[in-house]
């Protein structure tokens, strides 16, 4: 046999046909004008067998350059880390791979036990008091929170730092629609967010302020500077869009008073893919916990006693009434949750610690190396595992001389921000090597002279 699987047989089409009382397809789409019926065959290669396919799309794939066939120093929301090799071997197996909503909580308990583990871990990474696990993305988790607090303060109006990423500030700009929110978009200075420019936009009618933080560009932003400018509106909120392997090393928002941090689980266990699937996550305070979106996991015991998991709350529309859900978010991200999970209980506390030194230190060493070749940074603040570097030459040239030295380079700043062409955003993660990093140093070198 040539096909594996066999959508219907003839005589199951004939069936068919018989039950909803028509003799053949022509006939079941008789409704359709003749004149726009479309005639012929279509301009597509005609069905091959399975061995036959399979060669093809793997000839396919392998024109593709990945991280395993050249080194990877791209960042700006995806990055490549050490993915533990249990995190594949538990997210495999059949009882978590097919499972999607765990409505059933009696046939349930591994799944919602895993979401609960997931939720405690970012919270204890954020500081917040609660978290979910059913975002798509960081970027629509950032989102989500805009709204969110809209409907809580009910202010109209959201100052977002351009600093932020700007796919987030895509997506933000998106969601706010519905609601018909006012963005207000404030500068950023030397890397970092125009606190001036924020404070002078800040009055009443300001339901929130975000920040990334650290921000696109891998400056760490003065949160508790920023909170204090927010404290000046007494309903106003601060919200923290934060990668959380940052998280392991510098301090968490919720020490800053961060009424939301949301931000993407893909740094753990997830790998880069080509842009997806993600794991966002939505932590806040306990006095926000109702306003939560997608689903929120607790922890109670069973009639013997025995400690049970369930499903707790619910906030979106298609569980409570329409007018008091704060999101309509359909999907659930449980299987990257639990990857996320997994990963980050194989490294443990310590060793997420030291993962997040490890970004910190190369990331420095990099810098170092750059300067000491005779490069300009451009930006001077605190950073985490991102730098910008000033270029002569144009990003995308230099990046394609990269790839044929067995490189995928930087992000190319100048695709999203006017103002900053001729810089490329570098990203070093744990797994750099020090010669790697040398080797690009030079080679950058050699390729702007």
């Amino acid at each position: 046999m040539e096909f594996r699987y066999l959508p219907m047989t003839e005589q199951d089409k004939k069936d068919m046909l018989s039950t909803i009382g028509v003799q053949t397809t022509d006939e079941l789409f008789a409704d359709i004008p003749e004149s726009i019926r479309f005639k012929g065959d279509l301009n597509i290669k005609p069905p091959a067998n399975e061995y036959t396919l399979t060669k093809e799309l793997t000839d396919l794939s392998q024109q593709n350059i990945n991280t395993k066939s050249h080194t990877s120093f791209l960042g700006a929301g995806v990055y490549d880390h050490y993915i533990p090799s249990i995190v594949n071997h538990v997210i495999s197996r059949s009882e978590f791979y097919t499972a999607y909503t765990p409505y059933q909580p009696e046939i349930s308990q591994g799944e919602l036990q895993a979401i609960f583990e997931f939720q405690t871990m970012i919270c204890e990474l954020t500081g917040m008091d609660v978290s979910n696990s059913s975002m798509y993305d960081g970027g629509t988790a950032l989102a989500e929170a805009v709204n969110v607090s809209a409907g809580h303060t009910k202010k109209k109006k959201v100052l977002v730092s351009k600093a932020i990423h700007p796919e987030s500030m895509a997506v933000i700009h998106s969601y706010v629609k519905g609601p018909g929110l006012e963005i207000v978009e404030i500068d950023h200075v030397n890397g970092v967010t125009d606190l001036e420019q924020l404070e002078r936009e800040l009055d009443e009618n300001t339901a929130s302020v975000v920040i990334q933080y650290p921000n696109f560009f891998g400056q760490v932003e003065r949160l508790d500077r920023v909170r204090e400018i927010v404290d000046q509106e007494k309903k106003a909120m601060l919200i923290a869009s934060s990668n959380p392997l940052a998280l392991g090393y510098i301090t968490p928002p919720g020490e800053f008073g961060a009424d939301i941090v949301v931000g993407d689980a893909q740094v753990f266990g997830i790998p880069a893919q080509f842009g997806g699937p993600h794991c966002g996550y939505f932590a806040t305070t306990k006095k926000l916990m109702r306003k939560v979106p997608g689903r929120l996991v607790g922890q109670t015991n069973d009639e013997q006693g025995r400690r049970g998991f369930v499903l707790t709350l619910q906030a979106r529309e298609q569980h409570i009434r329409r007018d008091k859900a704060t999101s309509n978010i359909c999907s659930n991200q449980a299987l990257n949750a639990l990857a996320s999970s997994v990963a980050m209980s194989s490294l443990g506390k310590q060793g997420l610690k030291k993962m997040a030194w490890m970004n910190l230190q190369k990331t420095h060493y990099m810098k170092k190396q750059l300067e000491n070749a005779g490069f300009e940074l451009a930006f001077r603040g605190a950073f985490f595992n991102e730098i910008v570097l000033k270029l002569d030459e144009d990003v995308e040239l230099v990046n394609q001389e990269l790839l044929r030295q067995g490189f995928i380079g930087g992000y190319d700043l100048h695709r999203d921000f006017s103002d900053l062409k001729g810089h490329m955003l570098v990203a070093v993660t744990e797994i750099r090597t020090k010669k790697e990093i040398d080797q690009f140093v030079k080679e950058v070198g050699d390729i702007c002279g």
